[in-house]
């Protein structure tokens, strides 16, 4: 069981990375390392469900990594 869940996690933590990077395309470096506040802009579309599909991911992530820390 304890091997299941290690490949789970890894398989998980590969595609927060990805949806991250996604994320990230288009966004100019100045607003990316904190710049740009100037403007609100909501989320819309691709961008929402890639959002959701992060915050997803992560939720995943984090219980997969406390039933590890259980199972070890």
């Amino acid at each position: 069981m304890h091997q299941i869940v290690l490949v789970i996690q890894i398989v998980v933590s590969i595609a927060v990375i990805s949806v991250i990077l996604l994320q990230a395309k288009g966004v100019g470096l100045g607003r990316a390392w904190g710049g740009g506040g100037e403007f609100y802009k909501s989320r819309r579309g691709v961008e929402k469900f890639i959002f959701q599909l992060t915050v997803f991911f992560i939720i995943i992530f984090l219980i997969t990594s406390v039933l590890n820390l259980f199972l070890s």
